[in-house]
């Protein structure tokens, strides 16, 4: 069962001038992990930011086609902050809130009117764990967020998302600035979430790729080269564009 379906997909930025996205087609599978690879300036980020309209954003952007979830149209008729609920992201950088590890994964439901202290600290404790990261904070909760380590922060930024209760999470090379200890923590963090969650990952890593998804799609210049599962993209890539990628990392 597809969660999120591509179709035609074209993107351009500077009012039309530079086309970015080429006619995209890519069914994304529900409860499995995604990988979005290619060179820098490919176009898969770009992508993985039509998923949840970030490039909104983007003064002079232009999107053609159709991109669904769960057989909705995320382009016609939506409220743009509730998708963004649906559909949560996690970025490159960690990006805790200036505030509490607490009230950093609070702060979601107080924005949408959640009052209850009980309620709170249910989400809280629920959002921690699913993140692998309740055991090390759960005495300091009251502490700042900048006093984490790097690979802690990324999982607080994750467990900030899960407390909303997305359906789908968007990871933009989330493991990019950190070693491979907490790279490793982040991985296996991203095998547990998929039991729950539909998980579209960029990643310059084929390394990464090979070990955390199901399914990869390969960008170059734009265009989806080739998309299939993973061991089958990597085994047999589709020709020799794709060839001189896939056995090492982008950079």
């Amino acid at each position: 069962m597809n969660k999120i379906s591509i179709k035609d997909l074209n993107l351009y930025y500077g009012n039309g001038a530079n086309h970015a996205l080429h006619g995209i087609n890519l069914d994304i599978p529900a409860r499995q992990v995604t990988a979005l690879i290619g060179p820098s300036g490919c176009g898969k980020s770009t992508l993985l930011r039509c998923l949840n309209r970030m490039n909104d954003l983007i003064e002079g952007v232009k999107i053609d086609g159709l991109v669904t979830l769960d057989e909705q149209d995320i382009y016609q008729n939506v409220d743009v902050a509730s998708l963004r609920i649906k559909v949560g992201m996690v970025f490159q950088k960690a990006n805790p809130f200036p505030m509490s590890i607490y009230d950093n994964i609070a702060y979601g439901l107080r924005a949408q009117g959640v009052t209850d202290k009980k309620t709170l600290n249910e989400v809280v404790e629920r959002s921690l764990r699913s993140a692998a990261l309740w055991d090390e904070v759960k005495d300091r909760l009251k502490s700042p967020a900048f006093g984490l380590s790097g690979g802690q922060q990324q999982r607080l930024c994750i467990a900030r998302t899960i407390a909303m209760e997305p359906d789908v999470i968007l990871m933009d090379e989330p493991t990019s600035a950190l070693d491979p200890i907490a790279t490793k923590k982040i991985e296996d963090l991203i095998q547990t979430l998929k039991q729950k969650y539909t998980i579209v990952i960029v990643t310059h890593s084929m390394q990464q790729a090979r070990r955390i998804s199901d399914r990869t799609a390969f960008f170059l210049m734009g265009d989806l080269v080739e998309h299939n599962n993973t061991n089958i993209l990597f085994s047999t890539p589709a020709d020799d564009r794709t060839r001189g990628y896939v056995n090492g990392d982008f950079g």
